[in-house]
């Protein structure tokens, strides 16, 4: 009986948080263990097996996935075989690719732009330099880690928990730290 009312439970949840996504520019589909929250006016593309959530992992039962690609030219794209584990958010006001066969760890933080301008004068104002963000194939992302705008990760990246990642960098290395740097080559 109790395994009924979980099941019942994580329903209710998935359905209330697709109740509060109002992006209706979406492509593919995708399998929510965790709810998914789709907003924004871009588009948000999902390729085959893309899955959200992780049942035996932190913040399952009090967190959300979070999705808005924020403007109208703003692109989300999810490739083929990705699994992301809770907690997750990407917010893009230009494009932000995570290619195939990734893996993100719980709460991960994706973002192409600063969000708002970093001139005292302008602060109100957005960003006017959003820049592309792309996580190319194999790549393994751990707990707790933020990219940043302009960052593109060479194939098979491993990337530290805890790491805030600034910058890009080459295929088949490790890296790690705040800021991230290379820690040794795979």
């Amino acid at each position: 009986m109790k395994i009924f009312f979980i099941k019942v439970y994580r329903s209710l949840r998935r359905f209330k948080y697709a109740f509060f996504s109002n992006n209706r520019n979406i492509e593919g589909s995708y399998k929510a263990h965790q709810p998914v929250v789709c907003n924004g006016l871009g588009k948000i593309s999902f390729g085959a097996n893309v899955n959200f959530g992780v049942i035996n992992s932190p913040f399952f039962y009090n967190s959300y996935s979070y999705i808005e690609a924020r403007n109208k030219d703003a692109i989300i794209s999810f490739g083929n075989n990705v699994n992301i584990n809770n907690s997750f958010s990407v917010i893009s006001e230009m494009r932000i690719t995570i290619c195939n066969d990734v893996l993100i760890g719980y709460n991960c933080q994706i973002a192409d732009s600063d969000f708002h301008d970093l001139r005292r004068d302008k602060r109100q104002q957005t960003d006017p330099s959003p820049k592309e963000v792309i996580i190319n194939n194999n790549v393994f992302i751990g707990n707790n880690v933020t990219i940043l705008k302009g960052v593109v990760l060479g194939e098979n990246v491993v990337v530290a928990s805890g790491s805030v990642v600034t910058k890009s960098f080459p295929e088949n290395v490790i890296i790690g730290g705040v800021p991230a740097k290379i820690l040794r080559e795979l």
